[in-house]
């Protein structure tokens, strides 16, 4: 699927844009350039990867100039850039709106232009019926991903747009799991939300699964969804704690602005216009592109994690050391 492509990569020097750029070079692709404008990271990431298929490059998708000279001869974009921090965003909002909507438009200008085979955005649940102005701004990146052949001509222009959804990947910079880590490491408090809120689990690999069948059954216009269990976050911390063998005290901050209790990834709206896959949901903006015939979901409700299978703390033990997500020094 990637055999001798050339492959681009925003945001590339993130949590997500790292591991992506690890699986691909299991690949026999011809070169992976990693875009972001974090050099201290692409000195890092050069250093501990040492392939020679790499190329690092200094850019803001701001910038479309840039953009266009970095997908020269592109045949892959993965489009992982984006502000996300919410606070920060909530203070600000047009900040956001300039590099999650703007540049997201700039990545799909550039894409035209340089003719790309496939263009991958990556969605976030944040997107589905958004409560702040990070999902605000996800969800008309998404929008314009989903909707940006409409009006092209398919003899002019090859390039296939998608997007894919998913949560908080378990373990990624900024997530509870490395929070609750430092917390008890440095003998403090755990701070929880609320025991009882919810979340989707997703590994990295299972986040990466669902990159590569989306990149390789999409057909454009298209958000994958992959089927997923479950935790509250109550058991999370518990089970953190158990590796760590530490029993800490908790505090509860009760639920911040713009946060959800329980993550949605489907809202009712939504299901009339989606079909599934054995892994995954798939939502058309256009229902006539499903030349796959997959069938309409079977989902009844919102797709939100109170609504699935809720994993055990046992479990979710399990997960986090088959993942190697904790550094326990």
């Amino acid at each position: 699927m990637f055999d001798g492509k050339k492959i681009l990569i925003t945001g590339g020097t993130g949590s997500l844009g790292q591991a992506l750029t690890k699986r691909l070079l299991n690949y026999d692709v011809d070169a992976i350039r990693v875009f972001s404008r974090n050099e201290n990271e692409q000195v890092k990431m050069s250093s501990k990867l040492k392939d020679p298929r790499l190329r690092f490059l200094i850019g803001d998708i701001r910038d479309n100039n840039r953009l266009e000279r970095a997908l020269e001869d592109v045949d892959v974009v993965f489009h992982a850039a984006a502000l996300k921090h919410v606070p920060i965003i909530e203070y600000n909002p047009f900040e956001a709106v300039q590099t999650n909507i703007l540049g997201s438009q700039n990545v799909i200008n550039a894409s035209l232009k340089e003719d790309v085979e496939t263009c991958v955005c990556i969605g976030t649940d944040k997107a589905v019926s958004p409560l702040n102005t990070y999902g605000a701004t996800k969800l008309l990146m998404e929008k314009l991903f989903i909707t940006a052949s409409n009006y092209l001509n398919p003899e002019r222009h090859k390039t296939k747009f998608l997007a894919v959804r998913y949560g908080n990947v378990l373990g990624s910079n900024g997530s509870i799991i490395p929070k609750i880590s430092e917390q008890i490491k440095s003998g403090n408090k755990i701070t929880i939300t609320d025991p009882k809120m919810t979340r989707f689990n997703i590994t990295m690999n299972e986040a990466l699964d669902l990159i590569e069948r989306a990149t390789k059954n999409g057909n454009g216009g298209e958000v994958f969804i992959p089927k997923l269990e479950a935790y509250k976050l109550s058991d999370l911390k518990d089970a953190v704690c158990d590796i760590f063998n530490k029993n800490v005290e908790e505090e509860i901050i009760s639920v911040r602005p713009g946060e959800k209790f329980h993550e949605v990834l489907l809202n009712l709206d939504e299901l009339r216009n989606t079909v599934e896959s054995d892994m995954d949901y798939i939502l058309y903006n256009d229902p006539t592109k499903n030349t796959n015939n997959y069938p309409i979901t079977t989902l009844k409700e919102q797709y939100s994690s109170d609504n699935v299978k809720l994993i055990e703390r046992d479990r979710i033990k399990e997960i986090i050391l088959n993942e190697k997500i904790l550094e326990l020094n």
